[in-house]
């Protein structure tokens, strides 16, 4: 049986490398047509579901989401790809997790002076820390601009202030906003975990980003509560302080000096989380072997990050952030593990955990490659592409026989508008699996949707998979199927 199961795949594999121009154009017709919206929304909501929980990477119901997509590929007859042969790639990822929505309140002065509360309304105008301890805490608010302390630069945001028992105020990002190389010495600043160690550091009891976005990529430290409000709502509480902190922000960003000062207000902010440490994440990777015995050593990756933000408060589904790019994935995956359409080097499909919480999974993957980097013709990543009419392929010009692959196949079959560009270096911390990818040096392209045509609501409960465009999502898929047959054959 087992000597006749391999003259059947061979001859099989023979047939289908062998085929005429018209049977393979009719096969790739099929599986071009195969690729359907409705099948790709109905993914979508199952990944948006209650059921999967938001997806915060450690939970149980990431493990559940990584286990359907695994299940997904299994299917469509695409191998396990990581460790132990399962479909997945553990690492540790602890987390936290938001068991209400708190609430913070500012104590302000009324008309006659006196104090009055003014209570944040959930989620409209507060979102809680996502790794936020679990208390109360009131003090008095301190606005620190960006929160940075940063010797090497002559730059102290809390340079004569007393922050020790009082809550900051930081704005997100870093006063430094051109890309360019010195911009790369304010990198280590502006991520949300170092404001909050250095808040930590100068004594202070509590935190308040002036960036209202769920954001687990934080530091938790026992005690310490904090959460995430906007930053025009501080400005009008604050404006009877006389002090206007947007024409502050703005005359940091000019003149890159502090504009720190108490404030004289109050605040109240109240957390309930639970912390586990014990909490574990992984990769899902699905294999499509290449059928050539040299090339097959080779592989071109499709990668997308899986993970979103859990429950905070409420559930944040996390449909273009990023079900709208694992979905896409899926549809390629489909396509092309069920087409008999040869390719003679490998596929390798990487659903990433958290991206959320830091990077994990695609740092874990590029210092734990299951292909070298010097086999990996290209990495293509997929983050938010859900949302748009036209098509493009960001670094792609830097790639140019897999860009004229890609734009090819769209000019024939899809007639989408196409955008490519060339890579781009970029001196800020890296903020996605592609920049990660590509500071370990391999090749990478991003596959976006452009021309946007329904609201973007970035980490926000509204994140729904009803504010997809489900039709950009067939045809990225389409693009990937085509693209993919044509690059795993081709001369790179």
């Amino acid at each position: 049986m087992k000597r006749f199961a391999l003259i059947l795949s061979l001859s099989l594999l023979f047939s289908f490398s062998s085929l005429g121009a018209d049977d393979r154009e009719q096969e790739l017709l099929k599986g071009f047509h195969n690729i359907s919206s409705n099948t790709l929304l109905g993914y979508a909501q199952k990944l948006t579901s209650p059921e999967f929980g938001g997806r915060l990477t450690g939970t149980p119901e990431y493990r559940l989401t990584a286990q359907w997509v695994a299940d997904r590929l299994k299917e469509w007859g695409i191998r396990p790809g990581g460790e132990g042969g399962t479909y997945f790639q553990e690492f540790p990822a602890p987390y936290t997790s938001v068991d209400s929505a708190g609430s913070v309140v500012f104590l302000v002065k009324d008309g006659s002076g006196a104090l009055k509360e003014r209570p944040l309304l959930f989620p409209d105008e507060y979102f809680p820390g996502s790794n936020s301890a679990s208390g109360k805490v009131e003090g008095e608010v301190v606005y620190v601009g960006f929160g940075i302390t940063a010797p090497e630069l002559k730059y102290d945001d809390y340079r004569g202030i007393t922050a020790k028992g009082k809550i900051v105020l930081v704005e997100s990002g870093s006063p430094y906003e051109k890309n360019d190389p010195p911009g790369a010495a304010w990198a280590p600043y502006n991520g949300t975990r170092h404001k909050l160690e250095n808040a930590l550091r100068h004594g202070a009891a509590g935190l308040l980003v002036l960036d209202k976005v769920g954001n687990p990529n934080t530091l938790y430290q026992p005690g310490f509560v904090y959460a995430h409000t906007t930053h025009e709502l501080a400005r009008q509480l604050l404006l009877p302080t006389g002090k206007d902190i947007q024409v502050l922000k703005e005359e940091i960003v000019k003149t890159l000096k502090p504009r720190s000062f108490s404030t004289s207000l109050k605040a109240r902010i109240t957390a309930s989380t639970t912390r586990h440490p014990e909490g574990k994440g992984c990769n899902v990777v699905g294999l499509l072997e290449g059928s050539d015995p040299e090339l097959k050593g080779e592989v071109l990756i499709l990668g997308g990050h899986l993970d979103h933000l859990g429950t905070i408060g409420t559930l944040f589904p996390g449909a273009l952030d990023n079900a709208s790019g694992c979905v896409d994935i899926l549809g390629a995956a489909q396509a092309l593990g069920t087409s008999p359409l040869p390719r003679k080097r490998s596929l390798l499909f990487l659903f990433f955990g958290g991206e959320e919480s830091g990077l994990l999974g695609s740092t874990y993957y590029t210092q734990h490659p299951l292909f070298p980097l010097q086999k990996t013709k290209i990495f293509m990543n997929l983050d938010m592409v859900g949302n748009g009419t036209g098509l493009s392929l960001w670094g792609g010009l830097s790639y140019p026989k897999i860009e004229e692959i890609f734009r090819k196949a769209n000019d024939r079959y899809i007639h989408r508008p196409w955008r490519a560009s060339q890579n781009r270096p970029s001196y800020g911390r890296p903020r996605s699996d592609g920049a990660v990818f590509s500071r370990a040096g391999f090749p990478t392209i991003g596959v976006g949707a452009t021309d946007t045509v329904k609201p973007i609501y970035y980490h926000d409960p509204r994140d729904t998979w009803q504010e997809l465009t489900p039709e950009i999502m067939e045809d990225v898929s389409r693009l990937l199927f085509l693209g993919l047959t044509e690059a795993a054959n081709a001369d790179l």
